[in-house]
């Protein structure tokens, strides 16, 4: 992993952190050739001199030349510029995260619309440690806003539902992410001992994105890469990035940052998969394949209901005839019903669901390699 300045025009420079002005680098990249974008832009804070806590002590708030512009316009004509170089570099399919807090987001929102993004969600941050408010003349300003889209409202983004389900317990994952701000041993020191960058963001935060919406061995960009959060958690999680800074500093301790991380395995890379990816394994293929006989019976757990199998893949039982699905909710009087978790049948004395059937024809066709999407 090598820092370098120009990419040659057509090369894709994976895993690489380029030196210089975001938009030019974008503008020197092949057309179409990456995954997902994160961009963590400038925030514009437009603050009025020092900021101090109650004892004195001055904050270490962002005052850094990059985040200064001289009125809206300009940042805006900023932020129409490197979002149109973005769009350039998105896959038919791609996608994009930005995020702001209230001084920017509301305006990087109206240029992602402006220019045909589709936009998804918008994401609260809420940071369940935030900065105390000083000056006591505002509410605790506790919460980012991330703003994701697609390239366009056409694009068939990837959005790994049952992984993030997964990461919040089995719940359905929502809107708002209550993580901490990056503190303690996460957070970066120069050689002075300050912080090496003012508003680095915190690896769980990434780590929910790039879960989220992307998958191994896709192309991640990061033009405002900083301190280089999102190229180490992408090599964490086998995904490849390509980062911008123009700040020697920063690309220094990016690039010692990335050197430290290890890739994950293969195996611990896997998700959750969404059901509705895999393959439909119709209830007939399990009786064509004898691992069900015609007139077996099936029984609901606790041996509520019973049906029998019949030799076309229905199943007949109290004279209802029909699916394993319309059979199951005829029986218990319900709109619907998953007949691969309700129907059981007996196999040395245990009820085992028939799901297992289905399991298995599953593994089968992925080992011949027949799986069709």
């Amino acid at each position: 992993m090598t820092l370098r300045s120009t990419p040659a025009q057509g090369s894709l420079p994976l895993n690489q952190i380029l030196a210089g002005d975001c938009i030019a680098e974008m503008n020197s990249l092949p057309a179409a050739s990456v995954d997902l974008i994160f961009a963590d832009p400038p925030y514009n804070l437009q603050l009025r001199g020092d900021l101090h806590r109650p004892d004195n002590s001055k904050v270490d708030a962002v005052d850094d030349h990059w985040d200064q512009f001289s009125s809206f316009a300009a940042y805006d004509g900023f932020t129409r510029d490197w979002l149109r170089a973005a769009k350039r570099l998105l896959k038919p399919n791609g996608a994009i995260w930005v995020i702001g807090s209230y001084h920017n987001v509301f305006r990087l929102g109206a240029e992602l619309q402006n220019q045909g993004f589709w936009l998804l969600n918008d994401v609260v941050w809420r940071k369940s440690n935030p900065m105390p408010n000083f000056k006591g003349k505002r509410l605790t300003n506790a919460h980012e806003t991330l703003i994701w889209a697609s390239r366009d409202e056409a694009a068939k983004y990837t959005f790994n539902y049952e992984a993030l389900k997964a990461l919040n317990d089995g719940i359905q994952m929502r809107s708002d992410w209550v993580i901490p701000l990056c503190t303690g041993h996460e957070r970066l020191k120069d050689e002075n001992g300050d912080k090496a960058h003012p508003t680095q963001k915190p690896e769980a935060l990434l780590h929910r994105v790039i879960v989220a919406t992307t998958n191994p061995g896709d192309v991640i960009l990061d033009p405002f890469f900083g301190t280089g959060t999102t190229g180490a958690v992408a090599k964490m999680l086998g995904r490849d990035f390509i980062g911008i800074e123009r700040e020697e500093a920063y690309r220094k301790v990016a690039q010692a940052r990335i050197d430290r991380v290890r890739r994950f395995d293969a195996s611990a890379l896997e998700i959750t998969g969404s059901k509705r990816a895999e393959p439909r394994v119709p209830f007939g293929q399990v009786v064509e394949r004898g691992m069900l006989r015609p007139g077996e019976e099936l029984f609901s757990l606790g041996n509520r209901h019973k049906a029998k199998v019949r030799a076309d893949g229905t199943l007949i039982g109290n004279d209802v005839k029909g699916s394993i699905h319309q059979v199951g909710a005829a029986l218990e009087g319900a709109p619907s019903c998953n007949g691969w978790t309700y129907w059981h049948f007996k196999r040395d004395g245990k009820m085992v669901p028939i799901d297992i059937l289905r399991q298995q024809i599953r593994a089968e066709m992925e080992a011949d390699g027949t799986i069709t999407h």
